[in-house]
C-alpha cells in the first residue's frame, strides 16, 4: 500500500482559457492512476492545493503530520517543484525514521497533455516509494535524489545532483 499526499504545485493547475492563469480546482490523481493502469493499492488523500511558492511551515507541519499519522511506510506527496526540496529538508528535520517518503512534482500541468512531465514523474515516484529504504527523496526526471543532495536547476528546468 503506498499513501499519497497532494499539495498542488503545477502538477494539479489548471489554464482557464479565458484570463490565460493558472488555477487549482481538483486533483487530477485519481484520473492519472486510472489512465496509468495502476494496481496498487493507493490511499489518496488532499492535504492543500497551494503553489509551493505560496507553501508556509505551518503547511508543512500538516504534511508533517499526516506523514506520521499515515499507517503505511512508503509515501508519496506531490508539490511544487520550486520549493520542493525546502520541504524535503523539512520533513527530514522532522525525523520519521521508519518511512520512505518520496516527493515528486511536474514544470507542465497535466491539464497541458503530453507535453506534462507530470505522468512520467508520478510512475517514476510510485516506483521509487516502494523500493527505496527509508528516508527522504525527490523524484523528478526518471532519477531520485536524496533531500540534502539535490537542487533545482532554473536554467535547464532539471533537477540534479549539488
Amino acid at each position: 500500500m503506498v499513501q499519497i499526499f497532494v499539495t498542488g504545485g503545477t502538477f494539479d493547475k489548471k489554464y482557464n482559457y479565458i484570463n490565460g492563469e493558472l488555477y487549482f480546482k481538483d486533483t487530477h490523481l485519481p484520473q492519472m492512476l486510472d489512465l496509468g493502469r495502476c494496481t496498487l493499492e493507493i490511499d489518496l488523500k488532499t492535504l492543500m492545493m497551494v503553489d509551493s511558492l505560496e507553501m508556509t511551515d505551518a503547511d508543512r507541519q500538516i504534511i508533517v503530520h499526516n506523514c506520521r499519522r499515515s499507517a503505511y511506510e512508503k509515501i508519496l506527496i506531490t508539490h511544487g517543484t520550486d520549493r520542493i526540496v525546502e520541504t524535503a529538508k523539512y520533513l527530514a528535520g522532522a525525523n520519521i525514521d521508519d518511512k520512505t517518503i518520496v516527493l515528486t512534482g511536474a514544470m507542465v500541468p497535466y491539464a497541458f497533455g503530453t507535453s506534462s512531465d507530470g505522468f512520467f514523474n508520478l510512475g517514476s515516484a510510485l516506483a521509487f516509494a516502494q523500493t527505496l529504504p527509508p528516508g527522504v527523496y525527490v523524484v523528478m526526471n526518471g532519477r531520485y535524489f536524496h533531500w540534502n543532495n539535490v537542487q533545482k536547476n532554473k536554467k535547464t528546468g532539471f533537477f540534479e545532483e549539488l
